[in-house]
């Protein structure tokens, strides 16, 4: 059988965690950087829905956001817990103090920033982010980077803006990226 899947350039031992606002590129950038890197990919936000059941917005009106946070914190530590990956976190994964740690402890966390038009044109007709049912997305796309960007950079190991490059030239950079920086820490 042929493998057309281009042969892993910097395999990772341990994870590369992506954190960073809604539209950033997450899971987008996260698929083709674990095909790069030769590991697998994980999303938390699909497994919690996976698990649940049913869609995050579901999970949002029964649970409230409480509810969402306490599945989100089982299931991160669950996807830490396993195998080298590339993990795409929620927006919000960085709230709790515990889901930080334990990200920084697991592996390379990266936060892939977002210029706002960018991300309002890659969230344009996305009905599945509950908070981002609001009247005016930007703002509330502002309001809720004021509060979550000091955690971002407070857990990342690297800063990635992930605005202007295709996903396969985000990938492709941010692998050189994580190859330079393990180089430089042995």
């Amino acid at each position: 059988m042929r493998n057309d899947a281009p042969a892993p350039r910097h395999a990772c031992s341990r994870h590369v965690v992506l954190v960073g606002p809604m539209g950033s590129g997450k899971t987008t950038l996260g698929r083709a950087l674990a095909t790069r890197l030769g590991l697998a990919f994980r999303d938390v936000d699909a497994r919690i829905a996976a698990d649940a059941g049913c869609d995050i917005p579901v999970i949002f009106a029964n649970e409230g956001e409480a509810g969402f946070r306490a599945r989100e914190s089982r299931v991160l530590a669950e996807v830490l817990d396993g195998e080298p990956a590339v993990i795409a976190t929620g927006g919000g994964a960085v709230l709790a103090d515990t889901n930080r740690m334990a990200m920084r402890d697991a592996g390379r966390v990266v936060y892939l920033l977002v210029d706002s038009a960018t991300q309002l044109t890659r969230l344009a007709g996305d009905t599945g982010r509950p908070l981002l049912d609001a009247p005016d997305r930007a703002r509330r796309l502002a309001d809720l980077q004021a509060i979550r960007e000091p955690l971002y950079r407070d857990v990342a190991h690297h800063l990635f803006d992930s605005s202007a490059l295709s996903p396969d030239a985000a990938a492709a950079a941010l692998a050189d990226l994580l190859a330079t920086a393990e180089g430089s820490r042995e």
